[in-house]
């Protein structure tokens, strides 16, 4: 090992990165040339396909997230529908009087007594189910409240792609409850 070895690798380190010098010369002198280590790394084909699965990974976390996204906007409209709904009944008893929530479809939205009409969101169908008496015309009806809570009955379907939650209406007691309809 030269003067110039040791100066540049002291001390028992200083052997180790020595016989390391010792190797790499000998190495030259045959014609064969070492790779530093810290030229060693991943080809381009190790991270094409690393990033491949990252976009992967990602994708499918982005579709169940849309889908659940939309399964809680149908939920909240379905959710809203019923409070207008009990509203009107409550309306309905306190006022001691006959009191109605309209569903247009071909306007696709809803109005309580006293209170703004309501749109339903886009990509949303909407399907009612009232007495042939409530009927205003084949794009729109009512659900009528009585004072004694009772109603005419019926229910209202709000649909999005597979998923269907239904808003029934009891004609005896007036409840009004929400449930969600297994996949069509």
């Amino acid at each position: 090992m030269s003067t110039a070895d040791r100066q540049t690798c002291p001390g028992i380190a200083g052997l180790c990165a020595a016989a390391d010098v010792e190797s790499a010369r000998r190495a030259a002198s045959r014609g064969i040339r070492l790779r530093p280590a810290a030229q060693r790394g991943f080809s381009l084909l190790e991270l094409i396909a690393v990033i491949m699965l990252i976009a992967i990974a990602v994708t499918v976390a982005s579709l169940s997230f849309s889908n659940s996204l939309g399964s809680a906007r149908i939920q909240a409209v379905s959710r809203d529908l019923v409070a207008a709904l009990r509203y009107t009944r409550g309306q309905a008893i306190v006022k001691g009087r006959q009191e109605t929530l309209e569903v247009d479809l071909q306007e696709m939205s809803y109005t309580a007594p006293g209170r703004p009409t309501v749109k339903f969101p886009d990509k949303v169908t909407v399907k009612l189910l009232t007495a042939q008496s409530e009927q205003i015309h084949e794009k729109a009806g009512r659900i009528r409240f009585y004072p004694d809570g009772s109603s005419t009955g019926g229910h209202v379907s709000v649909i999005s792609g597979a998923r269907e939650w239904r808003v029934n209406v009891g004609w005896l007691t007036g409840e009004v409850d929400l449930e969600e309809l297994k996949e069509r």
